[in-house]
C-alpha cells in the first residue's frame, strides 16, 4: 500500500484505495446491472426495497441519533470559536441526513404503491442484519469521527452505485419498456443521483475532511478499515438474482 500524499485529503484517499473487496463489487454488482439493462426480476427489486426500507427507517435514524449525542459540545469554547462552528456544522448535516432520511422512507412507500412493489412481507436478509448491526456498533462504540466517516462513506457508495446504474439504463434506453419496473428504477436513480444528494455526498465528505484526521495516524488508519468494511457491507446488501424466490414469508 503507497503512503498518502501529504496534500491528499482522506476521503480522496479513501476512495482511491485497494480493498479486500474490490470497490466495483459494491457499486456495479449484477443486481444493478440487472436494473440498469431493464432485466431486473420485478419481486427482486421490491426485496431489495423492502431491505433498504428497513435500513432507512430503522437502523439509519438511530445511528444518525447516537452521532448527535457524540458531538463534544463545552460552555467553554466561546460562541465564535473553531470548536463551536465546526460542531454546529456537524449537527446541520446530521439533522439534514435525519431530516432526508423521513423523505426518503416515504418516497419508498409511495414508490412501492406506485408501481406495485410489494415490500410487505419479506424476511430480513443476513446481509440486511449484518449491515444495521454494524452502523450501530460504530455510532454505539466508535468515535463521531468513525461515525461521520462511517456515514460518509454509506452515501459516497451509494451515489456511485446509482450513477452505475444510470450510466447502464441511458445505454439500454431506446430499448426499455415503459414498465412499472423500469420506471421504479428510474426513480431510484434520479433519487440518488440529483443535486441534491451529490451536494450532501459532497458536503459530506468536507465535514470528514475538516476534522483534522492526520495522515499515517492509528485515526487514519481506522477510517481505511471503516471504509473497506462499507465497500463489503455494501456489495452483500444488493440481493442475488433469484433470492426473490426464497425470502417471502408464508403466511
Amino acid at each position: 500500500m503507497t503512503p498518502p500524499l501529504a496534500t491528499e485529503t482522506l476521503t480522496s484517499r479513501l476512495v482511491s484505495l485497494s480493498t479486500p473487496r474490490p470497490y466495483s463489487a459494491a457499486v456495479e454488482h449484477e443486481f444493478l446491472t440487472a436494473c440498469g439493462n431493464g432485466t431486473v426480476n420485478h419481486d427482486l427489486l421490491a426485496l431489495w426495497l423492502a431491505q433498504d426500507r428497513l435500513y432507512a427507517a430503522h437502523a439509519y435514524p438511530r445511528f444518525i441519533g447516537l452521532l448527535i449525542t457524540k458531538i463534544p459540545y463545552s460552555s467553554l469554547d466561546s460562541i465564535n470559536s473553531v470548536a463551536e462552528a465546526r460542531n454546529a456544522r456537524i449537527l446541520k448535516i446530521l439533522t439534514y441526513a435525519l431530516k432526508n432520511v423521513v423523505r426518503e422512507v416515504g418516497f419508498f412507500k409511495e414508490t412501492s404503491v406506485a408501481w406495485n412493489l410489494d415490500i410487505e412481507g419479506w424476511k430480513e436478509r443476513k446481509a440486511t442484519r449484518d449491515y444495521t448491526a454494524e452502523m450501530h456498533r460504530i455510532a454505539a462504540l466508535g468515535t463521531l469521527q468513525d461515525g461521520l466517516v462511517f456515514l460518509w462513506a454509506m452515501e459516497r457508495v451509494y451515489l456511485d452505485a446509482w450513477r452505475y446504474v444510470g450510466s447502464v439504463f441511458d445505454k439500454y434506453a431506446a430499448t426499455l419498456a415503459f414498465n412499472p419496473t423500469n420506471t421504479a428504477v428510474s426513480n431510484f436513480v434520479s433519487n440518488w443521483t440529483n443535486a441534491e444528494f451529490i451536494t450532501f455526498v459532497d458536503d459530506l465528505a468536507d465535514v470528514v475532511n475538516d476534522l483534522g484526521i492526520a495522515a499515517g495516524t492509528e485515526t487514519w488508519r481506522k477510517s481505511e478499515e471503516i471504509w473497506a468494511r462499507v465497500v463489503e457491507l455494501e456489495e452483500a446488501f444488493w440481493p442475488e438474482i433469484g433470492e426473490e424466490k426464497t425470502m417471502k414469508l408464508v403466511a
